[in-house]
């Protein structure tokens, strides 16, 4: 796993929680890292599962809910550092629909080594999209954060409904419908 998706979120705990916080769930963790990230080295994922499940013990709030409130986080700043990656789009379901055919070449393009989920579209039409997400990690939350997040960035609403194919949220099917 990128580094940058370590960096963030632990600058994303720092400001909802305090620096603290920060050097309670590092503490508590094993971590082959020490808890130490760039966002440019490559870390493994069992390291930001160890972080989420101390953060979550520490405030009460579910992994699902952590990774829903850090997409939001995390797409600001994918706003900030590649607004023109955004601008090539004018909706969001054209946006959402491209991950796999235009995202994740051009993440791959600053990232080669990348470890990035799937997303197979099913069916998609003007204003809803069907798309299965398959990862060996279960983010699926994560990409819902910020799916929710697209649909802000061009000031529209959805309706986004998951399933999951494998109980372990390895595979999910997103339907999407615009409002």
């Amino acid at each position: 796993m990128k580094g940058i998706v370590f960096t963030e979120f632990l600058d994303l705990v720092e400001d909802k929680f305090g620096l603290d916080v920060v050097d309670k769930i590092i503490g508590a963790s094993t971590l082959d890292s020490n808890g130490i990230y760039t966002s440019v080295g490559t870390y493994k994922f069992s390291e930001m599962l160890q972080l989420l499940q101390h953060l979550s013990a520490h405030t009460g709030i579910s992994i699902d809910d952590l990774l829903l409130v850090y997409a939001e986080h995390f797409f600001s700043v994918l706003e900030d550092s590649y607004p023109g990656l955004l601008a090539t789009y004018n909706d969001p379901i054209e946006m959402i629909s491209s991950i796999e055919n235009h995202i994740h070449i051009e993440v791959r393009k600053i990232y080669p080594d990348a470890e990035l989920p799937t997303f197979e579209v099913l069916e998609k039409k003007e204003n809803s999209l069907v798309m299965i997400y398959k990862s060996s990690r279960a983010m699926h939350h994560f990409g819902l954060g910020l799916m929710n997040k697209t649909f802000e960035h061009f000031n529209s609403t959805a309706t986004i409904a998951l399933e999951k194919i494998k109980e372990d949220g390895t595979e999910v099917k997103f339907v999407i419908a615009k409002n």
